[in-house]
């Protein structure tokens, strides 16, 4: 199982997974029945998680909802640490993750708007370089592993500090690692070099321990939250939350 999921995440581009993908996990939702392991964001039970990732881990993926670690730590954050499901909110969700997007268009609380440059799933298709909706337009703005990817992230970031309202807030995630500063060339273009060196075959930078203070440059002021560190380690078991992984919360700056 893991030497598949590995080949086909490494392999069939992300648009055409996000159309097809949970159809065939929810068969095999299937074989992995039972209570050692819930969902948070979907309820649902298993007596373990699918592996996931191009190093297959463990435990990660929910074979119904499809919602990884990062994705099960994220809403619980927005539970616990937000207003998101409360007040009356305008959302931005760029490159929208398949876990989320019924779930938050059924909220009436929000006015919520998906988009991207490729996403099937998206309503709106949209260069992050460049958002096509006027300033303080939105109270949330969501971009979750998209910064490795864009030609120009400091750019992307000045967009979304754009159209941010001026109490507002969003999330930003990226894979980031343990070394001390991002690593970029712009002259790699080759799929297997970029791989090599940046983790990902359409990754064009590998971020370090610099990620919040680089998206900073922008104008957003970025917070780095050890939320998890926070959370009982059973319900980290219990829905088998990323130990480690930084939320990385955003406000509008100047």
């Amino acid at each position: 199982m893991k030497s598949i999921i590995s080949f086909v995440i490494r392999f069939v581009p992300r648009k055409y997974l996000q159309l097809v993908s949970h159809f065939f996990l929810r068969v095999l939702a299937v074989f992995y029945k039972g209570k050692n392991v819930t969902c948070n964001v979907c309820a649902h039970s298993f007596r373990k998680f699918l592996p996931y990732g191009r190093k297959a881990r463990e435990n990660a993926l929910c074979p119904n909802c499809l919602a990884l670690e990062r994705h099960r730590l994220m809403w619980l954050f927005l539970k616990e640490k937000t207003n998101f499901f409360t007040a009356p909110l305008k959302v931005l969700h760029i490159a929208p993750e398949i876990c989320f997007i019924d779930r938050m268009e059924k909220l009436d609380n929000l006015e919520y708007i998906t988009a991207d440059l490729e996403s099937p799933l998206a309503k709106v298709k949209m260069d992050v370089h460049q958002i096509p909706f006027e300033a303080n337009s939105f109270d949330v703005v969501f971009c979750n592993h998209v910064m490795e990817h864009v030609t120009d992230d400091l750019q992307a970031c000045r967009e979304i500090n754009r159209v941010l309202k001026p109490s507002g807030w969003g999330i930003i995630q990226s894979p980031v690692y343990n070394m001390e500063n991002t690593l970029e060339d712009a002259s790699i273009t080759d799929p297997s070099e970029r791989e090599r060196l940046f983790g990902q075959r359409d990754h064009v930078r590998k971020y370090g321990r610099d990620y919040a203070q680089r998206l900073s440059q922008s104008g957003l002021k970025m917070t780095e939250d050890h939320y998890v560190k926070e959370i009982d380690p059973a319900l980290v078991n219990k829905h088998a939350l990323p130990e480690n992984e930084i939320i990385f919360y955003c406000q509008k700056g100047n």
